[in-house]
């Protein structure tokens, strides 16, 4: 494995450099990175490689029609995702309100997503969540407890809970499902389709967080991004693509990762603020659930809030972890009404735990917000927080002439980064006794920013009319209307306007009270 520099960060602000690394998309290593980037030789792609192997079987003819018109099996995927751009989109009513834990799906925009006539992207970079996971170890362990013990204490499951006769707890931990490595196959095709313009002359920028769900999904989207390209007929000189990985840690510098400021991590109130006002939430609608549940199973079920919410988790954790994304029988055990319950207590979860209602979860994604700074001004980064010097004061590690980048991070790094950037300043604070829609919030909600495979695209963009470039901000396909910088009527703002609007991250947000007390 290639040696990097990763760097650390003390209370003090005193940094210490150690070892990270670089990697391509299937080797993992990667000797050379920086020349890697600028190799560009006249070789065929691993891909033409493997086909012309097989040559033997097939006539030329047929071979290059193979490759460049019939789809690999990559690009087969879920017949609820009939479009890499729109998501998932079966049984809606309930799949699009599982919060975190939702599939990516197109959020509904007021202003539309497509590029003016008179406009020609210059700039795009994409924040992209992981895709779908199975449980992380303790909660998989804690799934696994509630289903043995509601089949200790029923005999016999019966209407719709038959099911579960014949159900046994498989799910494994942490590790990203075939459904999510498909769900970032998909993610790269759009990303590849949306900026083609660019896409067909370039290859992205790409960094991942260091958890292996990430890695895996950065890898996947790389997948994607190729192949959409190469059956665009577009000649490609560079793969697999390097990928720099950021290592995470205590004490590690990741503007993709939080984990630095020690007093929202550990201190009162911030590190429990979310899931206070979950708790005040779920007292609103968890007990007639429960008592539903337990009056249909019969008396001896004893099912607790905790054993509830599991089977509520249970339906999105088992839907993604069926290779098409099938719907699980877990949930038709809810009703609409009880799902959008669901998806409001986890809309909670992440505003008041990394988003605008903590106030400390916005200075966790400045550092990310300074990074997007300086690729959008093509000046240095200037960050005191998260950034790791050691990588982005290199230009082989943070390159600022590129005009495709890909970060890889997790949903509650992504909520910070959002809250850093000012997205969401118009939403009022979130009730947490009564549900605030999307629809009332500006477009706020767990399944609508933070789904798995979550995406925003920043792009900039030069304009017939215009003399200055024009910045836009596009999550989960909904575009932001960009209040803070005076956005027009298809949410756009201009590049000084918009740098002006993150004087918050420019300033270092409340990073001075990070180690207090």
């Amino acid at each position: 494995m290639a040696s990097g520099l990763r760097e650390r960060k003390d209370m003090g602000g005193h940094h210490a450099e150690e070892e990270g690394y670089l990697l391509s998309s299937e080797t993992e290593e990667d000797n050379d990175y920086v020349a890697r980037r600028s190799r560009r030789r006249g070789l065929p792609s691993t891909r033409c490689f493997r086909l012309f192997v097989i040559i033997s079987s097939f006539s030329f003819f047929t071979l290059i029609s193979a490759y460049y018109f019939i789809p690999s099996l990559s690009l087969r995927t879920s017949p609820c995702v009939r479009a890499p751009e729109k998501g998932y989109q079966c049984k809606p009513q309930i799949s699009h309100f599982w919060g975190q834990y939702s599939p990516f799906f197109a959020a509904p925009s007021d202003i539309p997503d497509t590029l003016p006539k008179t406009c020609k992207v210059t700039f795009a970079q994409v924040l992209s969540r992981h895709g779908a996971r199975d449980p992380t170890s303790s909660k998989s362990e804690a799934y696994n407890n509630t289903i043995q013990k509601l089949k200790t204490n029923v005999q016999r499951f019966t209407g719709k809970y038959d099911f579960l006769n014949r159900f046994e707890y498989t799910l494994g931990a942490d590790q990203l499902t075939t459904f999510g490595e498909q769900e970032l196959v998909q993610s790269g095709i759009a990303f590849y389709r949306r900026y083609e313009d660019l896409a067909k002359r370039t290859t992205p920028f790409i960094r991942a967080s260091g958890q292996d769900r990430v890695i895996a999904s950065a890898r996947k989207f790389a997948q994607g991004y190729h192949e959409a390209k190469i059956s665009s007929r577009v000649r490609e000189e560079e793969y697999p693509y390097p990928i720099l990985v950021i290592p995470e840690g205590e004490g590690f510098n990741n503007t993709l990762d939080h984990g630095l400021c020690t007093t929202f991590e550990d201190g009162q109130p911030f590190s429990t603020i979310g899931h206070k006002a979950q708790e005040t939430f779920l007292a609103t609608f968890l007990p007639s659930i429960t008592e539903r549940l337990n009056k249909e199973l019969g008396s001896t079920a004893n099912l607790t809030a905790t054993d509830t919410i599991t089977l509520l988790d249970l339906c999105p954790f088992l839907t993604v972890a069926s290779p098409i994304g099938a719907i699980s029988p877990f949930c038709g055990l809810f009703t609409e009404d009880e799902w959008h319950n669901y998806d409001y207590y986890q809309t909670l979860g992440k505003y008041y735990g990394y988003g605008p209602g903590n106030p400390l979860g916005p200075t966790q994604g400045v550092g990310y917000v300074n990074e997007l700074i300086a690729r959008m001004t093509g000046e240095k980064v200037n960050d005191h927080t998260t950034v790791n010097h050691t990588l982005d004061d290199s230009k082989g590690t943070f390159p600022l002439n590129e005009a495709l980048y890909v970060d890889a991070s997790h949903d509650n790094d992504m909520t910070a980064i959002f809250a850093a950037l000012g997205l969401y300043n118009a939403t009022s604070p979130l009730s947490n006794t009564s549900i605030t829609t999307p629809g009332e919030s500006g477009g706020y909600s767990a399944a609508w920013t933070v789904p798995f495979a979550g995406r925003a695209y920043f792009e900039k963009m030069k304009c017939g009319g215009a003399s200055e470039e024009l910045v836009r901000v596009i999550v989960n396909g909904r575009v932001q209307p960009l209040e803070s910088c005076g956005g027009d009527a298809l949410g756009r703002c201009t590049l000084p306007r918009f740098i002006e609007s993150l004087s918050f991250a420019a300033a270092g947000g409340k990073w001075d009270q990070c180690f207090t007390g």
